[in-house]
């Protein structure tokens, strides 16, 4: 049976237009725009951009960003029918709407296959030097994840700086936070016309300064120091430390508090980061409505193509809309995007029934324990009413609730803030039970009340009980476990293939650990991230991609010290074909959704081995001259393929096939409608990076219903022959193909240099679609 498949084609129609003096009509909503302009087209008569931005397309004061290094244009405070008119003018690319975008909310370091004084650790000194740029909500600087001590000096390439701003002064930076800037012209602006404004109420800082936690945590991640003795309310005790201790951290605060990231003052950063010489960039953002836009319509692929484009290693999040299938975002090729696992440490709670059965969860509550006492349990769901089920604000009757512990479905609200309904309605607990959507995946969260998560097959077991006379529950908290197996097994929120931009190109490229993280907080707010909650933590334990990004960005840092000439491309495929398909238990990775194996479509190549990426043998470089002729491949026009590479490109006059892009990974399509057999060719290249005179012969894992043959079956490389190349041809036969429940075959094929010290993996996905 095919699978659907949502392939966004659109195009820009420009017309010339004599320029109109623009005037704001009263009956017009004024949005905010990003305009793409053709940097060429600028009269000589304005000394700079901006000067001609200024006269000819919008009034000073309704110009937000500039921006003249990733992209080439500006935003601006515009009505619709003004914004049509500038889209007309014949200088101008495309003309598109500012969007809101959502944040993708130490023991993994280990996990990860680093170890103290040896391997990639050891060989990258820790990352010294690498500088890496987090577009998040800011830094909590004072933390001692962020202290210089015993750093060098900043190094000499760095331009960028420190900005003042509210609880934030220049001497916050130091020789390991080396710069700091906040963006906020866009978010205003939306402010302005009824959308989230920056202090809702809400503690905010017109600052650098993390107010939400969540760029403190990331930054800590990918490169936090060494800190003993840290925890989270007793949880996870130990020494919490970063991927790349010694690396630089420069934060570009674009998201705030309460009211999301906006595309202009993202692009506005990427700009920014560039220019300032960061060699890594973490974004752990993207679009939660699970459609995405082509690439010359997204700020996150035109921004981080710019920063390619300029040798910038761009790490991106894959999303929290699993365990559906096509909802995976940040799709662009030359993004690495990442998906999260979990690791081999867990928060268990145990729910206990008055009929003596257990059910086995998660939880990080950490105040005063029930100590074995049993109360009545109800389920306000049985009611009917939704709002009551989800435990929603002032949905609980607290003649229903109190002295009782409170069975909440999980949805709609976040987790934490059913548990301050359950506490505002008198209940002394919450039993918090997962949907079919989130299957048996747990997080711990650190809840104000007892409280512990339970998948769903458990949790409709403890709604049945309900139905026995005088049903009571007790939860027992067990502190921190380690060593659990199996492990990594991926989450089940992890964003999933297929890539619904683009089949051609597997995305997530790799998962990293994702699930109950340990690191920095801000002191802005409590763990549960609730305004009410007063607790104030040095750590705190978070879960989703936004945790495993910074992972593989701190890995790129450790990769980019140690190989300082690699391209991002190389780094990805270092990354990619050294990764973990088996978990500790030397098994097939399983998906935390189903309990089934999970698929590339839920992993990518695989979990993210840095105890061998930084030896891979071989790697697949892609140039800029490689992804625009793979723009080309897949359709887009010249002036489309402007807007996100800023030159007029040169497309071949045979088209080039998309499916030919240098990728690390192989993702075959084919028409449903097309009966019989159907081959398709995949030509890849490698460099060798390892030993001068190896020799590498290939090993196929073909599906059911699938022949993979590649040709030729053995690379010999030299010192003279550094780069080989081979052709995969992949057949089919769509009456034979037997597709899984995500509507493909997954099968790879290995390079292996015969002594064992290099195995290359690609994965290969094998899939119908329906054309539209």
């Amino acid at each position: 049976m095919a699978s659907p498949i949502l392939l966004f084609l659109f195009s820009i129609f420009l017309y010339s237009f004599p320029y109109l003096i623009l005037s704001l009509s009263a009956d017009q909503t004024v949005q905010t725009f990003i305009i793409r302009v053709d940097s060429q087209s600028k009269p000589s008569i304005f000394p700079t951009h901006y000067h001609w931005y200024a006269s000819e397309f919008a009034d000073p004061p309704r110009i937000l960003h500039t921006y003249d290094t990733v992209f080439h244009g500006f935003s601006a405070s515009l009505t619709q029918s003004e914004a049509d008119t500038i889209g007309k003018n014949p200088s101008v690319l495309a003309v598109f709407q500012d969007r809101r975008r959502e944040l993708h909310t130490t023991r993994s370091p280990q996990f990860l296959g680093l170890r103290n004084q040896r391997g990639l650790w050891s060989d990258s000194d820790y990352g010294s030097d690498v500088i890496i740029g987090l577009l998040d909500t800011g830094i909590w600087p004072e933390r001692r994840s962020f202290s210089d001590r015993n750093l060098g000096p900043v190094p000499s390439r760095w331009k960028g700086a420190c900005q003042a701003g509210e609880k934030f002064t220049v001497k916050n930076c130091n020789r390991k936070l080396i710069g700091a800037k906040f963006f906020s012209k866009g978010h205003d602006a939306s402010a302005s016309v009824g959308g989230p404004i920056v202090s809702n109420g809400t503690v905010e800082y017109r600052s650098p300064r993390d107010a939400d936690g969540h760029g403190t945590h990331t930054a800590s991640t990918a490169a936090g120091r060494y800190v003993f003795q840290a925890n989270m309310s007793g949880y996870a005790s130990g020494i919490a430390k970063g991927v790349a201790p010694k690396a630089r951290l420069a934060v570009y605060k674009v998201c705030w508090k309460n009211s999301g990231c906006f595309d202009s003052d993202i692009l506005s950063a990427f700009d920014a980061a560039v220019k300032d010489g960061v060699d890594v960039i973490s974004i752990s953002i993207g679009g939660s409505d699970g459609v995405s836009s082509p690439y010359y319509l997204d700020p996150i692929a035109i921004g981080s193509y710019g920063a390619v484009s300029r040798g910038i290693f761009v790490s991106s999040s894959a999303g929290n809309g699993g365990p559906d299938v096509m909802s995976v975002t940040n799709l662009a090729p030359w993004l690495t995007t990442v998906g999260a696992g979990t690791i081999d440490r867990n928060f268990p709670a145990v729910v206990k029934l008055g009929n003596g059965k257990q059910f086995s969860g998660s939880s990080l509550y950490a105040g005063a324990p029930i100590d074995g006492k049993m109360y009545p349990l109800v389920y306000p769901g049985k009611s009917g009413v939704l709002a009551a089920s989800l435990c929603m604000e002032n949905s609980l009757d607290p003649n229903v609730v109190r002295g009782k512990i409170v069975i909440c479905d999980r949805g709609s609200s976040a987790r934490v803030a059913k548990g301050l309904e359950v506490k505002r309605a008198g209940g002394v607990g919450m039993i918090l039970a997962n949907g079919m959507t989130a299957g048996e995946g747990l997080v711990g969260d650190a809840h104000i009340l007892p409280a512990c998560a339970l998948g769903v097959n458990e949790g409709d077991i403890v709604k049945k009980y309900l139905s026995t006379p005088n049903p009571t529950a007790t939860i027992d908290f067990q502190g921190t476990l380690l060593g659990i197996k199996p492990a990594p097994i991926v989450a089940s929120f992890s964003g999933r293939g297929l890539n619904g931009l683009d089949p051609n190109i597997l995305k997530p490229d790799l998962i990293a650990p994702g699930v109950n993280i340990l690191a920095a907080w801000t002191d802005a707010i409590g763990p549960s991230g609730l305004e009410s909650d007063t607790r104030r933590t040095e750590f705190s334990i978070l879960s989703g991609t936004s945790m495993a990004c910074p992972h593989v960005s701190g890995a790129a840092a450790l990769l980019k010290s140690a190989h300082p000439n690699w391209s991002p491309a190389m780094i990805r495929s270092a990354l990619m074909t050294t990764a973990n398909i088996l978990d500790n238990r030397n098994q097939p990775m399983m998906d935390e959704a189903n309990g089934k194996p999970s698929t590339p479509y839920g992993f990518g190549a695989g979990h993210v081995n840095l105890g061998q990426a930084m030896d891979p043998g071989l790697v697949y470089d892609i140039t800029n001259v490689d992804y625009v002729n793979f723009l080309c491949g897949v359709g887009y026009g010249l002036k489309e393929i402007q807007i996100i590479t800023k030159s007029v490109p040169s497309c071949p006059r045979k088209r080039p096939l998309a499916e030919n892009l240098n990728y690390p990974s192989i993702a075959a399509w084919f028409s449903s409608a097309k009966v019989g057999a159907t081959s398709k060719n995949f030509l890849r290249t490698v460099t060798n990076v390892g030993e001068v005179n190896a020799v590498y012969t290939v090993k196929v894992e073909s599906p059911k219903g699938v022949t993979i043959v590649v040709k030729p079956t053995k690379l010999a490389f030299t010192a003279a022959v550094k780069k080989l190349s081979y052709v995969v041809t992949v057949t089919t036969d769509s009456k034979n193909l037997v597709l899984d429940d995500s509507g493909a075959v997954f099968g790879s094929i290995s390079w292996s240099d015969g002594v064992g010290k290099h195995v290359v993996r690609s994965p290969i996905v094998v899939t119908l679609l329906t054309p539209l």
